[in-house]
C-alpha cells in the first residue's frame, strides 16, 4: 500500500502529492506554485503576495456566514535533511516514503510531515463538500524552518479571521492556538593549523543511526547528539593521548538535532591501542546510556 491510499485518503493524497515536491526551506517556490494552482482549481479566491505566502479563502456554508472566520496556518517548506549515505537532491527529487507498522516514514531523508501533514489537512478542509464552517482562510507561509521571513513579510491587515489555528503540530488530537519563535547563533572560533606528527595513524571516527529531529518539537526527549557524541569520543584522544584532530563535521540544519558526524584524527602508532580500546568502551557506555531512548 501507497500511502496516497491511507485513511482519511482526502488528507494522505495531499500529503503524498507535497512529498513529490521539492520544498527546502528559501527553495520552496514548487510548492508554492503547487498550492496556487490547489486552490484556483477549486475556485476559490487565492492569493499569492510579494514573498510568496499563498492565501486561499473559502466561503462560509450557507445560513453561517456570522461565524468567526478561522485561519488555518501551516508553512510550505521543510527541513531538507538526508544521511550521509543516501543520496538526495533537494533541489529535484521527491521524498521517497513508506509505511512501517503504523507510522509512515522517508528512506534515509526527513519526511516532510512538519508542516506537510498540516497543509495536506487544511487542503482537504478546503475540498471538503460535507464539513459545515464559517468563513475560512487557509495560510500557508514560506521559509518557516530557518527564519519565519514568510510570517515576517505578511503585510498586516490582510487576513480576515479572527481564531488562528497552528496547523504546525505533530499530536493527534490537538490544535495550537498561536505560534513559537526561535533564535540563531552564529559562533567563529581561529585555530592555527599544524602538520601532522610523525609515527602517527589516522583513523576516521563516524557516528549514525541516531534518531534526530526537530530542535523544537523533540529536544525535551533528550535524544542523542551526534556532534555532543564526537566530542565525548574525542575529548579523552585528545587530552589523554596526544591525538591530532584533522577534521570534523556534523549535522546539516539548524533546526535540527543532528544525527550523524564524523571526525579524522590522528594517534601516535605506540598509544593506537590503548586510544582505541578507550574508545569501544565510551562506545559502549554511550549505547548504554541512550538504550532506552535512541537506541540506534
Amino acid at each position: 500500500m501507497t500511502i496516497d491510499n491511507l485513511d482519511p485518503k482526502c488528507v494522505w493524497k495531499n500529503f503524498y502529492a507535497l512529498t513529490q515536491i521539492p520544498r527546502p526551506s528559501k527553495k520552496e517556490w514548487r510548492a508554492v506554485d503547487f498550492m496556487e494552482n490547489f486552490g484556483k482549481s477549486l475556485g476559490l479566491e487565492t492569493i499569492r503576495d510579494k514573498v510568496g505566502n499563498i492565501i486561499i479563502r473559502k466561503p462560509a456554508t450557507p445560513g453561517m456566514e456570522n461565524r468567526k472566520g478561522v485561519i488555518l496556518q501551516g508553512h510550505l517548506d521543510m527541513v531538507p535533511q538526508n544521511n550521509n549515505d543516501v543520496q538526495h537532491d533537494w533541489e529535484k527529487d521527491p521524498v521517497e516514503t513508506y509505511i512501517d507498522g503504523e507510522w509512515v516514514k522517508a528512506k534515509g531523508t526527513t519526511l516532510g510531515a512538519d508542516n506537510g501533514i498540516g497543509c495536506a489537512v487544511a487542503m482537504a478542509i478546503l475540498e471538503s463538500k460535507d464539513i459545515a464552517h464559517g468563513p475560512v482562510e487557509a495560510l500557508f507561509t514560506i521559509d518557516e524552518e530557518t527564519g519565519m521571513t514568510g510570517a515576517q513579510a505578511l503585510k498586516g491587515g490582510l487576513l480576515k479571521g479572527d481564531i488562528l489555528i497552528n496547523m504546525d503540530s505533530e499530536t493527534e488530537g490537538e490544535l495550537y492556538v498561536g505560534c513559537a519563535g526561535g533564535l540563531d547563533t552564529d559562533a567563529e572560533f581561529s585555530f592555527k593549523p599544524e602538520n601532522v606528527s610523525k609515527d602517527t595513524d589516522q583513523y576516521r571516527i563516524i557516528i549514525k543511526g541516531l534518531r534526530g529531529g526537530h530542535s523544537g518539537m523533540e529536544i525535551n526527549e533528550g535524544r542523542a547528539n551526534s556532534n555532543k557524541l564526537m566530542a565525548r569520543l574525542l575529548l579523552p584522544l585528545l587530552r589523554d593521548f596526544k591525538g591530532e584532530l584533522i577534521s570534523i563535521e556534523g549535522g546539516n540544519m539548524r533546526n535540527a538535532i543532528p544525527r550523524e558526524a564524523q571526525a579524522v584524527i590522528a594517534l601516535p602508532g605506540k598509544k593506537a591501542a590503548k586510544a582505541l580500546k578507550a574508545v569501544n568502551a565510551a562506545v559502549a557506555d554511550i549505547k548504554h546510556e541512550y538504550a532506552p531512548i535512541d537506541p540506534g
